[in-house]
């Protein structure tokens, strides 16, 4: 797993050495960021966006964006070896400084009231097995943490029956091998 583009392309990514965690594949992030910057469905300036990355694992999708030179990442996860990695691939990359790293349960809807910024992008990569993304969801609705507008990219598992509710426009949905992505807006 690597970088695809910008100021640390081809800069390596350390992974998992457990299956507890599943990194985010090089053709679905070069993907999502052509969607998002290549369509017209979207008006999003990487350079100035703030992108809330969670269940971010060791990282893949907000180094991928700190790379491209976006004005902040905030990082979520809870799982201590997941944690640790993301600390090492920030710290090797040097990128401490533009980048936050909440240590928290993305189910608790608490915890996104304690988020103080607001975010023109959400990045949402649950485990392929929860079922319970729509809570998630509701949180971030409820604590009003995507700006207006604000675009909100979900990864799940390609089976995945996932209903969205009302409050957000699904404006894409793309399909590769056993994932797909869904684009929504705010």
């Amino acid at each position: 797993m690597r970088i695809i583009s910008g100021t640390f392309r081809g800069k390596k990514i350390i992974q998992p050495k457990d299956l507890k965690t599943r990194p985010l594949k090089d053709l679905v992030k070069e993907s999502v960021f052509n969607i998002l910057e290549h369509s017209n469905k979207f008006d999003i300036n990487l350079d100035i966006s703030n992108i809330l990355d969670i269940f971010s694992g060791v990282g893949s999708f907000g180094l991928e964006c700190l790379s491209r030179g976006v004005k902040q990442v905030t990082f979520i996860e809870n799982y201590k070896e997941a944690l640790t990695i993301l600390k090492k691939n920030l710290s090797n990359l040097k990128t401490i400084k533009n980048s936050k790293i909440i240590e928290g349960n993305a189910y608790d809807k608490n915890l996104f009231y304690t988020l103080t910024d607001k975010y023109d992008l959400v990045f949402l990569d649950p485990p392929y097995k929860d079922e319970n993304l729509n809570l998630i969801l509701k949180n971030i609705n409820s604590a009003k943490i995507l700006k207006k507008g604000g675009i909100l990219v979900i990864h799940r598992h390609k089976n995945s029956k996932d209903i969205i509710p009302e409050y957000f426009e699904i404006v894409e949905e793309k399909k590769y091998g056993i994932s797909k992505v869904i684009f929504l807006l705010s």
